[in-house]
Formats: C-alpha cells, structure tokens, sequence
C-alpha cells in the first residue's frame, strides 16, 4: 500500500485501517447469517461490492432469497434503504422524482405556487431493484443512468445522490413472458452478476426451522456510513504488481473473438460475438484488492485475478447463436479463459 514521509507511521496506520476493513466486513457477513440461510458465495460478492462502491444484479428463479438478502444488507448497515417493484407501467418519473406544485407563505403575506422537486425511491444509499427486466427499456435507462453518473437531472437541475450509493437488481432468469431483458451496454454497468441457486437439504431444513418458528432473527448495524467510505478508500490503496494487473488485462483481451494484442482460445473464437469491456478490468482489480485485504496482505495475488472472473465478466460477453443452440454459457468461456490463459505474457 501507498506510504507517507513517516514510513513506520505510515505502516502502523494502513495495518490498523485494513484490521479495521476485516473486522467491519466479518460484522456484516454475520448479521447477514443470522437471517439468511448458506449463499456464502453470494454473499461475500454482494459484500464486495458494497465496500468497493459498485452495483450488483442478482439473478435466480423466485423463492430463494434475493430480497431478503439485500433487505437483511441494508438492516446490517447504517444506509438509508429503498425498494422499487418493477412493473411494465412504471415510469422514469416514478424512479428519478418529479416537480410538483406546491405552496408557500409569501412576504407580503399571500400564498404562492411554485414547483418543487419531489425526489423518487432513487434517492437512498442502497437501492433494490426488484424484478429490474419486468420494466420497459426507458424506465431501465433511467435507473442505469442514475448508477453510472449518481445523479439525477430533473427540470434542468442536477439533484446528487447520496453516497455512498448501490443499486441491487434481481432478475429472473427462467419467465420470459412481460419482461424486457437488459441491454448489453446496460448489464455493463453493474460491477458483478451474481447467481443465486436453490438451496440443499440441509439449508432448506434450516431455512424452514427459522421461518415457521415462534421465534425470529433480525439484523443490526454494524457498519456506519462514514466507516464504509473510509473502507472503499482504503481499498484502492492495495498495491498491485504490474504483472498482475497485466494479466487482468490479458484476461479481459481474451474474452475478444477478434485478433488483439492476446490469442484468444479457440472457444471463445468459436462462440463469443463481443468480448469484456474495460469496465471488466476494472472489476477485477478492485475485487481482487478487497480480496487481498480480507486475506491481510498488501498486495493483489494472481489468485484474487481469477476468483473475480466470473462475477466480473460473465454478464458482459455477448454470445453468438451457435453457442446458443450448443448451451455454451458465458460460465464455460470464462472458466476455459482463466484456466487456459499464460500465468506470464508471452
């Protein structure tokens, strides 16, 4: 990590910051655990998120948990918290806010009209976006342009959004009918997609012995707004080798079916239309810091690289119609990349 003049201060601090970043992440990982049942891998990918500032889409079929787990996130940290149902009517307005009429006392003693904005469900720390493909294209581009920029321009007037800022969206990968799948440049903009699966015998034990009891769990506070944005500082602090990172880069090139500066495998060749965009690498270095972090040390490790890959890239490769009608998915693309792919540059 980066060192002031001071270097023996300097250590001291960054080792009581990154104690400081583990010890709030374990906190929220478990009041999580006190309600949710398992979803580990998911979980520590919401997590990652959170404290590096990106947005995640969680996809899976109903009934297992998505909600409840962003809800559960949002009771274990001190954010103000809003969930917006996504439905085929809903409107930009009813994401972003409006201007309505409103009265005021005058001066001179008389009432008088004038538009005031009335902010929307947009305007919290952590957003869920339940069901995200089931509302038209133009309502979708009103919340994604609220993630990329976090902000909102309404009557010309430019209105910030609090920070720090996260988005959640759920989809359901399996119901076709009535929704509105995200468009490619759209999915880009969230930091990793994450899949929720059904859970086991013994979670689904639990999950029933916890919800049809007397008694039940709720999570509290335990990370503070203030201590996260020092927390997703401190984050980009972690150094990384230029090696390392070249291979990020190496990783994301060879997601590209057209010739690069990196040979991509013959799978990709085969079955990927469009490779990751730079968005990706950044991704990946990010959640591979914040993995360093949680392991104690200072510096990002190959390892960190691929345990990223997936989240980070797989909702960004577009897949032309053979992989579609063989059921390649981008999972196995990505899979074959990072297994195949040279430690070291040629």
């Amino acid at each position: 990590m980066t060192q002031a003049t001071n270097p023996t201060s300097s250590f001291t601090d960054v080792q009581a910051a990154a104690d400081a970043f583990r010890a709030s992440f374990s906190a929220v990982r478990e009041q999580i655990a006190r309600v949710l049942v398992g979803q580990r891998d998911v979980v520590d990918g919401v997590l990652t998120c959170l404290f590096v500032g990106g947005h995640v889409l969680l996809e899976g079929v109903p009934g297992i948990g998505k909600t409840l787990l962003v809800r559960t996130l949002a009771q274990a940290v001190d954010l103000s918290f809003s969930r917006i149902q996504f439905t085929p009517d809903l409107m930009p307005a009813d994401i972003t806010g409006t201007m309505v009429v409103s009265e005021f006392d005058a001066d001179n003693g008389r009432r008088e009209r004038r538009f005031v904005f009335q902010p929307g469900p947009i305007f919290a720390q952590i957003v869920l976006a339940d069901e995200i493909n089931r509302a038209t294209p133009k309502t979708q581009s009103a919340l994604l342009e609220a993630m990329q920029e976090r902000s909102v321009t309404v009557g010309g007037t430019t209105h910030p959004l609090p920070a720090p800022f996260m988005v959640l969206a759920t989809q359901n990968p399996i119901e076709q009918e009535g929704t509105y799948p995200l468009p490619e440049a759209q999915l880009d903009r969230f930091f990793f997609k994450l899949l929720s699966l059904p859970p086991g015998r013994t979670d689904l034990a639990q999950i029933i012995s916890r919800t049809t009891g007397a008694s039940s769990e709720a999570a509290a506070p335990a990370v503070t707004s203030a201590q996260l944005a020092e927390h997703q500082k401190l984050v980009r602090l972690v150094e990384i080798a230029p090696s390392i990172q070249d291979y990020a880069v190496r990783l994301v090139l060879a997601s590209h079916p057209e010739p690069t500066d990196t040979t991509p495998p013959p799978i990709v060749r085969k079955y990927v239309r469009l490779g990751a965009s730079p968005r990706a690498a950044q991704a990946l270095i990010l959640a591979a810091k914040c993995r360093a972090l949680l392991d104690g040390r200072a510096s990002v490790a190959i390892d960190d690289i691929k345990a990223a890959a997936l989240p980070a890239m797989r909702h960004r490769l577009i897949m032309n119609f053979e992989a579609s009608a063989e059921g390649i998915t981008p999972d196995t693309v990505v899979d074959n990349i990072v297994q195949t792919l040279p430690l070291e540059a040629p």
